[in-house]
């Protein structure tokens, strides 16, 4: 039996919700997007991405002609409109506890329940301990007037920062959690053009498809912290790190994808999501399977600690009055975020310390200008370099990566540089005259 194409609404519209919305109806849905922030929701109507997403903006522009695309503040709305109803607002970590945040979850599930009048699935897309969807179906279903009619599922995001386009149109999997045929019918007419691109589909029940993203990225931030880990062992012994990872990249049980040394991880999901993985476990009774994690946290955390004490060893003890030149402020290339970034974390660390802090971002400058206006920014690498006592690469934007250390040796007042992610070629770098440090080599 085919399943009508259904209509969708995609509730939070921020990077998740956003990018969901606008590539849902480039793939021939009729979207609606909603949103309790009436100016994101007017930007977004306006044919403005209220973030940094390479290829977004031109899909959100073709989706508004197509028509297939609106936004709304309206739950009523929403609930009038849709057939499947996406769930994608935030989860970020609460202020005094590693547990998730779930106040936005619940807030939009009640909004938009209350109006449902008849069959609709609601998914989630969101990050959320295990046991939210079972807690979220007893909730709808009281509270919408159709009851038992309205349905829970939950598909997790997988989405990287910088490629969100990509994974949302061509992802490398699909996770269904689901309760009944009905549901996974629902989610599949909702999938059906990434479907028959032969990507794979897992039908699961609630529990694993809550789990399905947290253990993902627990282990990447596993992979991550474990090169850094034997990084710190490669400084005290003198062997190299980068060295280290190629020789275990050959080996295919393992592999060299996220076996990269450096500054280590941050961004709005990998340190928020273990950080609540391990809390959940806990109150579960099943901490001790998930101890490790907090090892990974710290780890990864070391790194930006040793990062600054790269500095102070290139400057001779002393941090006060030292000019440096702080290569990135976003947490990845590609993105403008700058949640738990490590590379602000180490230019504010150095500023504490007494330096001249100059930041330089092709995308982040204006997030970390607002959250952090005690630094200085510049507009471009070479002009912020001028008379710098040591120049640092945080992240690993391609202009950064190209630059040429001659012309850069010309501008800066000492050639010295940390390479916090292992971007440059050390050889080249130290053939221009510079002084060239990085993590975990000698």
């Amino acid at each position: 039996m085919t399943t009508p194409s259904p209509r969708l609404t995609v509730i939070g519209t921020g990077y998740l919700g956003a990018t969901h919305a606008i590539c849902m109806a480039i793939l021939g849905f009729d979207v609606l997007g909603v949103d309790v922030d009436p100016v994101k929701i007017e930007r977004l109507r306006s044919g403005e991405v209220p973030f940094f997403e390479p290829g977004l903006p031109e899909l959100l522009a073709k989706a508004l002609d197509s028509g297939r695309l609106r936004f709304t503040t309206s739950s009523e709305e929403a609930a009038e409109f849709g057939d499947v109803h996406f769930i994608c607002v935030g989860t970020p970590q609460q202020k005094d506890s590693h547990a998730a945040d779930l106040t936005y979850v619940d807030s939009a599930v009640e909004s938009l329940a209350r109006h449902l009048r008849r069959r609709a699935l609601v998914v989630g897309k969101s990050t959320v301990p295990v046991g939210t969807a079972a807690r979220l179906t007893e909730l709808v279903q009281r509270v919408a007037p159709a009851g038992t009619d309205v349905e829970l599922a939950w598909n997790p995001e997988f989405l990287r920062e910088g490629f969100a386009v990509e994974d949302t149109l061509r992802p490398d999997r699909l996770v269904f959690g689901t309760s009944s045929e009905w549901a996974e019918r629902q989610l599949r007419a909702a999938f059906a053009p990434v479907i028959a691109q032969d990507t794979p589909v897992v039908v699961t029940d609630l529990p694993t498809a809550e789990l399905v993203k947290v253990a993902a990225n627990s282990f990447l931030a596993t992979k991550i912290s474990y090169i850094n880990a034997m990084a710190e062992v490669c400084e005290a012994t003198g062997a190299d790190v980068t060295g280290l990872a190629t020789a275990l990249a050959y080996d295919d049980r393992i592999g060299g994808r996220f076996l990269k040394p450096g500054l280590g991880f941050g961004g709005g999901c990998l340190p928020k999501d273990i950080r609540a993985f391990t809390h959940r476990a806990e109150e579960l009774g099943v901490g001790q399977a998930v101890a490790f994690l907090r090892e990974v946290d710290g780890i990864n955390q070391r790194r930006r600690a040793r990062t600054v004490d790269l500095v102070r060893e290139l400057t001779g003890g002393e941090l006060a009055g030292v000019r440096v030149t702080a290569l990135g402020a976003a947490f990845k290339p590609n993105s403008d975020d700058i949640r738990d970034a490590p590379a602000l974390d180490v230019a504010r660390t150095l500023h504490r310390a007494g330096a001249h802090v100059t930041v330089v971002d092709p995308a982040a400058t204006e997030n970390a200008r607002r959250a952090f206006p005690e630094l200085d920014y510049g507009t471009d690498a070479m002009t912020a370099a001028a008379g710098a006592d040591v120049v640092l690469l945080l992240t690993e934007w391609s202009q950064f990566r190209e630059i040429d250390p001659h012309a850069m040796g010309e501008v800066v007042g000492q050639r010295r540089m940390v390479d916090g992610r292992h971007a440059l070629d050390p050889a080249q770098w130290r053939a221009a005259g510079w002084e060239y440090r990085a993590l975990g080599r000698p």
